[in-house]
């Protein structure tokens, strides 16, 4: 099951410094005015499970609700939130369709982020299960009962991710073989634009296609084609929000797709409308918040 490249592929990084790129987010420049957005890392003893710990908060009171979206991540989300349409502590499983929250009055929430295959690992349950699912926390993780409450009830986010790591490091650490190849096949998609195939990454790792499968299912939730496809939309629609628009044929080919019409229609299938489109949005509401910020002078 480890395959033949196991010795050969590098770990990836433990706890690194946790990202402020937007990339996932949808419109980030115009989302970033409905809402705050901070991200803490994890510690060490925790971070072979997760990623990263964020937090949203908005205050849209005497303003209209706000839809916000985001390509997800193929991870898991654990999130205790506090608004006035939805209170408590719930697991979202992988998303594979875009995700909308509206945003209305005001309200927080406070996530962790699993790494791809993390809360698999972490559960040793089958994340498939709850494929495009939000559940209670509790009925998930029975053991969490209260913690929800004490999350809340913190004053800080640095008190809240304490409050979430005594909890995550009650549990006993396991040594998960397939959960560190799977962490590995992952970075590789992540962070090898060259790698747009299934068949490429199981000829890199020694896995066979059908094991693969199966073994995504279990610890990341969705297959590995879908999380190849996701990790390159995602790339496709950050360069597009920073001005990539001179050439699509171009950019669907680095991205991997058999052309630039077969990246359109992905695109829009998914992001709900055209690159050029998406692109010229996010720029003309970077431009007006740059406006805003820095208004021009006379």
């Amino acid at each position: 099951m480890r395959g033949n490249a196991e010795s050969a592929e590098p770990q990836p990084s433990r706890n690194p410094l946790v990202p402020t790129d937007t990339k996932g987010i949808l419109h980030p420049a115009e989302q970033a005015q409905h809402r705050s957005l901070l991200r803490l890392p994890p510690s060490n003893a925790v971070d072979r499970y997760v990623e990263w710990y964020w937090a949203v908060r908005w205050d849209l009171h005497g303003r209209p609700p706000y839809r916000a979206e985001v390509l997800s991540y193929p991870s898991v989300n654990v999130t205790f939130e506090r608004s006035a349409t939805r209170t408590g502590g719930f697991v979202n499983g992988v998303r594979t369709t875009k995700f909308i929250r509206e945003l209305s009055g005001g309200g927080e929430t406070f996530g962790i982020r699993f790494r791809a295959g993390g809360f698999g690992a972490f559960t040793g349950l089958d994340v498939g299960s709850f494929r495009d699912r939000v559940v209670a926390i509790t009925d998930v993780m029975p053991d969490a009962a209260g913690l929800t409450e004490r999350v809340l009830d913190a004053p800080t986010d640095e008190r809240r991710r304490a409050v979430v790591e005594e909890y995550l490091t009650g549990r006993p650490a396991v040594d998960d073989p397939t959960y560190r190849l799977v962490l590995r096949i992952v970075d590789a998609m992540a962070t090898d634009q060259e790698l747009t195939r299934v068949d490429q990454i199981a000829d890199r790792f020694g896995v066979p296609a059908r094991t693969l499968q199966r073994v995504f299912r279990r610890y990341v939730g969705a297959g590995p084609k879908w999380v190849l496809r996701r990790y390159r939309l995602q790339d496709g629609a950050d360069l597009l929000a920073k001005g990539r628009t001179e050439d699509l044929a171009a950019l669907a080919a680095e991205l991997g797709y058999f052309d630039q019409a077969h990246f359109s229609r992905e695109f829009t299938a998914e992001v709900g409308m055209a690159p050029l489109e998406y692109a010229k949005y996010s720029l003309r509401s970077r431009d007006e918040v740059t406006a805003k910020v820095m208004p021009t002078t006379r």
